[in-house]
């Protein structure tokens, strides 16, 4: 079975009463915790032969609840329709949150939604997961619901690095603190950042480093400013490079930009969408006092680059050796 978004309930086609095992979230990140949740209702629904849904939100919540504290996103939905698929196979059913939403108590979205619109058989959530008006659809409310309305609940623990509960708050948290590492290490999954190609100032052709200016979602939460190892996918293409975050300090009234100078790559792209995946930090974003002094540094940081992507391939040859003497 293959990923299918759906968005909206009017366009759900029933897959019958009590024959769905769904799961229920923002998934903003898709990170393990989300992952281990996914892989439930994958075998669940292997197991029992029942259709597996994923229902979750466009716009975030907090988008709606609380507008003026409402978090950057770690993925958007477009970056949610590239990352879903490599973990989850089954219909994605995108409900669009409105007032509608967000008065709606969580008895009547197990009952309306959930059960007469899904199709709901089994419900696995997170241990920490709520939904209705005001959150009262916690885990013991929802495994009322379930007793009262005929599904299951399965409620799935929270999986843990460094003694702590993997989550998108901690996530955020260690990214705005700079601590991109333990970011992706909580992401399970490299960085993406979508958007269309964009012209900007030029000023990377002319210094012999043309950039990829990317036109990005301002909700989006991004890493800390500087300069990254990277690799994009343009079209079907896999391309490494090197990416700047930050404001250009050429270019004051920009505000703050993402350019990638995509290694051997001479093609036009403007106009077309492009995921670029910062993977390595390199530095910080420091102002320069000309053109030429900038144009020094990115000859380091692409010799920087270079090295960090042959480490990177070594130990990617590394591993696959040991796991082939392994098994041999």
């Amino acid at each position: 079975m293959k990923t299918e978004f759906v968005r909206g309930l009017e366009n759900l086609k029933s897959a019958g009463n009590s024959t769905v095992v769904a799961t229920i979230g923002t998934f903003d990140g898709i990170h393990l915790g989300h992952r281990e949740i996914l892989e439930q209702v994958q075998t669940e629904a292997e197991k029992h032969s029942l259709t597996p849904v994923l229902i979750t939100f466009d716009p975030h919540p907090r988008v709606v609840l609380t507008p003026d504290t409402a978090p950057k996103l770690l993925t958007t939905m477009k970056e949610k329709e590239q990352f879903i698929p490599d973990y989850f196979n089954g219909k994605v059913l995108v409900l669009t949150f409105d007032e509608k939403l967000r008065n709606m108590s969580a008895e009547d979205f197990a009952r309306d939604i959930l059960i007469e619109k899904v199709g709901v058989k089994k419900l696995i959530v997170g241990y920490d997961h709520a939904l209705g008006k005001n959150r009262k659809g916690d885990t013991k409310e929802l495994e009322r619901l379930g007793e009262t309305y005929g599904f299951e609940i399965e409620i799935v623990g929270p999986v843990l690095r460094h003694g702590e509960a993997i989550s998108s708050t901690r996530i955020r948290k260690a990214m705005e603190s700079g601590d991109f590492k333990t970011a992706i290490e909580f992401l399970g999954h490299h960085y993406a950042i979508y958007g269309k190609v964009v012209r900007g100032m030029g000023l990377g052709k002319k210094l012999g480093f043309p950039t990829a200016n990317v036109d990005y979602d301002k909700s989006k939460l991004l890493p800390p400013d500087g300069i990254y190892a990277c690799w994009a996918r343009v079209g079907s293409e896999d391309l490494n490079g090197m990416m700047f975050i930050g404001q250009n300090h050429f270019n004051p009234a920009g505000g703050k930009s993402v350019e990638a100078n995509l290694f051997d790559f001479d093609e036009d792209i403007y106009d077309d969408g492009i995921f670029v995946y910062p993977t390595h930090f390199v530095r910080e974003n420091r102002k320069f006092s000309s053109t030429e002094k900038l144009k020094d540094q990115m000859k380091k940081d692409k010799e920087e680059v270079l090295i960090i992507m042959k480490k990177e391939k070594e130990n990617v040859g590394r591993e696959r050796a040991q796991s082939s003497n392994y098994l041999g």
